[in-house]
């Protein structure tokens, strides 16, 4: 008999609201709850590329926002801005630019990514400006919360957190084991 429990709900992928790579019908979904202006989550941006190239179709990835205001002041920025990319279908090449350039997360760079990705300028900047996208990042810092997030990054691995403090092999190890457990 499978005792394992069902993840919590606030960790099942949405497609309405999250930004998915991969299947969501793949055995494994990770969801990274992460902040564009945290150096942790910008060391953990190329090692997931990693993670993900590596395990292939067998992993959903999902990511959430989490910005940290109290220490990162431009990250709740950030994550709204990707949220305007999104809007244009933009989100995961608006992702990599602000982690590429971590360092420059003003309103001006941001502005000038979504230039450079080709977005629709007026839109952009009327959504951002408007905050049209804050609630969405509010809800998500609010779900992670609830789910026990408490720094960036934060890794679930079929609902299970998966502590990557020591880097992110423990998270390949948690995908491996996720992989070899039976289906519930």
């Amino acid at each position: 008999m499978n005792t394992r429990a069902a993840p919590s709900p606030l960790l099942v992928s949405d497609t309405r609201t999250d930004h998915i790579l991969g299947s969501e019908t793949s055995p494994v979904t990770v969801v990274e709850y992460g902040d564009f202006e945290c150096p942790s989550c910008r060391q953990a941006h190329p090692a997931m590329k990693i993670v993900l190239a590596h395990f292939g179709d067998k992993v959903c990835y999902v990511f959430r926002h989490f910005p940290l205001r109290e220490v990162h002041p431009h990250a709740e920025l950030a994550a709204e801005a990707s949220e305007a990319a999104a809007a244009q279908h933009k989100f995961w090449p608006y992702h990599d630019l602000l982690f590429a350039h971590q360092q420059h997360l003003d309103e001006q760079h941001l502005f000038e990514y979504a230039e450079q990705l080709d977005l629709e300028m007026p839109r952009f900047r009327n959504e951002f400006q408007d905050h049209v996208y804050l609630q969405r990042v509010q809800e998500q810092v609010d779900s992670g919360r609830r789910v026990g997030v408490r720094s960036t990054p934060a890794f679930y691995v079929n609902g299970v957190g998966t502590d990557v403090t020591f880097g992110l092999q423990r998270l390949h190890e948690a995908i491996d084991k996720a992989l070899l457990a039976p289906a519930a």
